[in-house]
C-alpha cells in the first residue's frame, strides 16, 4: 500500500484510488495473463518446418532402398528391403571407411582450430583497445563477400608449392579460421563478457591471456559450441575445394560419393544409400550433442 501515495502524486486521487480497489495482486496478475503459451500455428508451422526438412532424408533412403527394376515403373511411396544390399555396393565400389576416416579427421580438427583461433580474435577485437581495430574487423566481415571460387587457383598454386596437394593438410589448414567465427565471436564476446571482470582479473595480477583463458573462454562456451557445430557440419559436407586438391585414392566422404555415379550409367538407388549413409555420422552428432547445445545457450542467455 505503500505505492498509493506515489500514485496519487503522480496520477491524482482518481487513479489512486482505482489502485487501491484493485488491490497489491492486481499487477502481477496482469503480467502474469500476458503469458500465452504457443498455440496451434505456432506449433503447426514448426511441423511444417521438421517435415520439410526431413523429407530429403527420407526420400534418399526411399529411392535407395529399392533396385532399378522397381525405380523405372516409378518411385514408390514406401520403403523396400534392399537399402542393406546398396550398402553393400558402396562399400564395394568406394573406400568407403576411409574416406569417412578422412573426413571425421579434417572436419574434426577444423572445428577446433577456427573456435579456439575465432575465441582469441574475438576477445581481441571485442575487449581490447588498440589502433585499427574497427578497420581490421571490417576488412576481415568484407572477404565474406568474395567468392570461394576465385581463390581457388591461387590456392591450388600454395598447396602445390608446399607439397600438399593429396593431404589432408590441404584441407585442414585454409579453413583453420574463418572470418565467420571471427565475427560471430566478436558479436557474443561484446555482449557476454562485462569489462569491469576483465578489469578485476588483471587488478589481481593476471595476465591477458590468463584473463582470455580463464574468463573469456568459459563465457564464450555457448557461442563455441554453435560455432563448431556449424563448422563440422560445413566441413563434412564440403565438396568444391577436397575434389580439386585430393586424389581419388585418399578423399573425404562427398567426394568418395561421387565415385558412384562417374560412370555413364548412375545407379540412383546405390548413390542416394550412400548419401544416406553418409548423413548417419551428423544425426549421431545431432542426437548425442544437441542436449548440450541447447542447455549452453539457455544458460549463456540466462547470464546475458
Amino acid at each position: 500500500m505503500s505505492s498509493i501515495p506515489m500514485i496519487e502524486q503522480s496520477a491524482g486521487k482518481g487513479a489512486a484510488r482505482a489502485a487501491a480497489r484493485r488491490g497489491p495482486g492486481a499487477g502481477r496478475k496482469a503480467g502474469s495473463s500476458s503469458v500465452r503459451r504457443p498455440g496451434f500455428l505456432t506449433y503447426g508451422f514448426l511441423s511444417a518446418v521438421l517435415l520439410a526438412s526431413i523429407f530429403p532424408l527420407y526420400w534418399s533412403f526411399l529411392v535407395g532402398s529399392h533396385d532399378n527394376t522397381v525405380l523405372s515403373r516409378g518411385i514408390p511411396l514406401l520403403p523396400g528391403g534392399n537399402f542393406l544390399a546398396n550398402a553393400g555396393k558402396v562399400f564395394d565400389s568406394i573406400p568407403f571407411w576411409k574416406a569417412m576416416g578422412n573426413s571425421l579427421i579434417v572436419s574434426s580438427v577444423t572445428a577446433a582450430s577456427v573456435v579456439v583461433f575465432s575465441t582469441l580474435a574475438g576477445f581481441a577485437f571485442a575487449k581490447l583497445r588498440f589502433r585499427g581495430s574497427k578497420g581490421l574487423l571490417v576488412f576481415v566481415v568484407a572477404t565474406m563477400a568474395v567468392p570461394t571460387q576465385l581463390g581457388v587457383v591461387p590456392l591450388f598454386i600454395v598447396m602445390s608449392k608446399l607439397g600438399w596437394t593429396g593431404s589432408l593438410w590441404a584441407v585442414i589448414v585454409p579453413g583453420v579460421v574463418t572470418a565467420f567465427g571471427v565475427f560471430w565471436m566478436t558479436q557474443y564476446l561484446r555482449d557476454a563478457l562485462p569489462d569491469e571482470l576483465i578489469e578485476a582479473v588483471r587488478m589481481d595480477g593476471a595476465s591477458m591471456i590468463q584473463a582470455f583463458w580463464y574468463i573469456g573462454f568459459p563465457a564464450a562456451r555457448p557461442a563455441a559450441a554453435m560455432l563448431a557445430l556449424f563448422t563440422f557440419v560445413a566441413t563434412w559436407t564440403n565438396f568444391f575445394w577436397p575434389f580439386i586438391v585430393l586424389d581419388p585414392s585418399n578423399p573425404t566422404l562427398p567426394v568418395a560419393l561421387q565415385l558412384l555415379q562417374a560412370a555413364h550409367f548412375v545407379d540412383y538407388s546405390v548413390v542416394l544409400a550412400g548419401a544416406v549413409l553418409a548423413t548417419v555420422p551428423l544425426l549421431v552428432l545431432f542426437v548425442a550433442a544437441g542436449r548440450q547445445l541447447v542447455s549452453g545457450i539457455m544458460q549463456g542467455a540466462v547470464k546475458g
